[in-house]
């Protein structure tokens, strides 16, 4: 498995809002969350990513104990936020060099390369991201989600914002990494965006139990 986070609680000020969540994604498994705003699938994200820690539970990423070594469990995760955080007064190309320079990626230059033309943005990697659409931005950040060759990756609403020639772009690119062997888990409120490339669906309920 890639992913194994079993028994998964969190409370915020005694407000619970994951209830014992399990979640498994084997390679070539695309799992959506689906359920409302407030019901835990970004709080569940940010746990199995290893941004926050679970108040009873155990996540295992590619056999690795999560939340015991976390540097080594991060190597293997890549995730794409709400937020793109490109540097807009950079290319798409120098975006991508200066995240693999804090990496200290090997190669960094041929893994650039071969991220741009994943999404499909190889003619527009010399353009400054000020100019980029907002599907453009997305691809980009996803690009870089890719850099490092993960495992396992962490979408949260990757298709808010997006029109539909974009969406479409974002679920081929999903589609390939999937079918590479790498597993990904996103989280949706929107049952028709991006449903063409999941394999699998999770029902977060109110208070994060899992359905």
């Amino acid at each position: 498995m890639l992913l194994e986070a079993l028994g998964i609680r969190k409370a915020f000020a005694l407000r619970p809002v994951l209830r014992g969540v399990d979640l498994t994604v084997a390679p070539g498994e695309v799992v959506a969350l689906l359920g409302p705003n407030g019901c835990g699938k970004s709080t569940l994200l940010r746990i199995v990513a290893t941004l926050l820690r679970p108040d009873a539970g155990q996540v295992r990423i590619d056999g690795i104990d999560a939340l015991r070594e976390g540097g080594a469990a991060r190597a293997r995760i890549g995730v794409l936020t709400h937020q793109t955080l490109l540097y807009p007064e950079l290319t798409g190309r120098e975006n991508l060099r200066f995240h693999a320079d804090l990496r200290g990626l090997p190669d960094a230059g041929a893994r650039v390369d071969a991220a741009l033309a994943m999404v499909d943005l190889t003619r527009r990697g010399e353009d400054r991201v000020r100019g980029y659409s907002r599907g453009m931005a997305q691809r980009l950040s996803l690009a870089r989600a890719l850099l490092h060759r993960p495992r396992l990756l962490l979408l949260d609403e990757p298709y808010t914002g997006l029109d539909q020639a974009s969406a479409a772009r974002l679920s081929d690119t999903l589609g390939a990494f999937a079918a590479d062997g790498g597993g990904i888990v996103l989280s949706t409120h929107e049952l028709g965006r991006g449903m063409e490339a999941v394999t699998r669906r999770v029902q977060l309920g109110p208070g994060g139990g899992a359905a």
